[in-house]
């Protein structure tokens, strides 16, 4: 099945087909494998290749869009992923299970303490006040209930956008990869072999014309090697971008699991409780009704203590945790850390590179200026 997320590479990302730039058909040296190569599959390593032979660093236009694809889509996906964290109204579901619990709560509130049986030692407590509080309570839960019901869908289709977001940032990572590696091996070809071969023709034919075409090399050289820069900064923000969809849809899913546990647990419970609430007040004898009442209530007592210490002792652990692991974001600061120090070393070796070129450039001009002085002077 065809990859949905499959990489392009493109040097028209926004010209129609007749203003596109001519192709170089030339072949570039062949280089030791790098690490990003290595991750590419043969196909892409060929798309590399083949796309690396089409870059044309004479035209100034493919150099300016060179990747601006890429780019775009990145800007585009970063947008969206913004997008979707502010549309997040979690404090809103937050609010709803906090008022879930205090609903249940405040059926109680003004009952006296202990327990059910403190249902019957109310003289102004009568059946019929019990039923209509009940209703009551039950129609605001039922209520909370259906809104949370619905932040529950919602989440669970978030959660699954969210892992296709992540998969389209790990398409988004390698596209831009291999517009890299194509961008420097096709540099890396002309510096090495067509500048100074234009070099060398400035030297030989003494021309104004050849020296100014090898300057005018050099230069688009030097803004083709910045502009394979922007795009590897533009790899880098989709490099963070990984680790930060995880942790919005691990959010998500803690929220997630609140909702679900209030409504197969909280709410079903409360029920069960008023249930039996409501026929042990039904009972014709008061002196049954109240054995019964208070042989239930120490059962759920202590069913409800067992299970309180239980839940106590798995939230206890459970918040204790992190939401993500120190070793996470230990491994995620380093690589974060590693990726800075390589852009460094990727920058100061390219100033490096300018320099150099910087210096041979006047040496190559001085060289002209000394041989136009020698041709004046030498007599006719």
């Amino acid at each position: 099945m065809e990859n949905e997320f499959a990489p392009s590479l493109t040097l028209t990302p926004d010209l129609p087909e007749e203003l596109a730039a001519p192709v170089l058909e030339t072949q570039p040296e062949a280089a030791k494998e790098t690490a990003e190569e290595a991750a590419l599959t043969d196909a892409e390593k060929k798309m590399v290749k083949d796309f690396a032979a089409k870059i044309n660093l004479t035209d100034s236009t493919q150099i300016i869009q060179y990747g601006a694809g890429a780019q775009t889509k990145i800007s585009q996906f970063s947008e969206a992923a913004l997008a979707n964290v502010r549309t997040k109204d979690l404090d809103e579901v937050g609010a709803l299970v906090t008022g879930l619990v205090g609903e249940l709560r405040g059926f109680n509130s003004d009952e006296p303490k202990g327990g059910l049986r403190g249902l019957f030692r109310r003289a102004g407590n009568s059946l019929q006040q019990m039923k209509t509080k009940y209703a009551s309570a039950e129609k605001n839960v039922d209520r909370i209930t259906g809104i949370l019901e619905g932040h529950k869908v919602t989440l669970l289709k978030d959660i699954a956008m969210l892992d296709k977001m992540y998969e389209m940032n790990l398409a988004y990572y390698k596209e831009l990869t291999m517009y890299i590696l194509a961008g420097r091996e096709k540099l890396e070809q002309v510096i090495s072999t067509d500048l100074p071969a234009a070099q060398e023709k400035a030297r030989q034919s003494g021309l104004q014309s050849d020296a100014q075409a090898a300057n005018d090399l050099a230069d688009k050289c030097n803004r083709f090697d910045k502009k394979l820069h922007d795009l590897e900064l533009t790899r880098n923000i989709c490099l963070q971008m990984g680790p930060q969809i995880r942790l919005v849809q691990s959010n998500n899913t803690i929220m997630l699991e609140k909702i679900h546990s209030s409504i197969v647990n909280t709410i079903p419970l409360w029920k069960n409780q008023m249930v039996l609430a409501l026929g042990v007040a039904n009972s014709a004898k008061a002196i049954q009704a109240q054995r019964a009442v208070t042989d239930m209530t120490n059962e759920l007592l202590k069913k409800n203590a067992d299970t309180i210490k239980q839940g106590t002792i798995e939230a206890a652990k459970e918040s204790e945790r992190g939401i993500v692991d120190i070793e996470t974001l230990q491994h995620t600061n380093q690589s974060l850390i590693e990726t800075l120090d390589e852009v460094l070393m990727i920058q100061q070796d390219g100033k490096q590179k300018r320099e150099a070129a910087q210096a041979e450039l006047s040496r190559i001009e001085d060289q002209l200026k000394n041989k136009l002085l020698e041709v004046r002077n030498t007599p006719r």
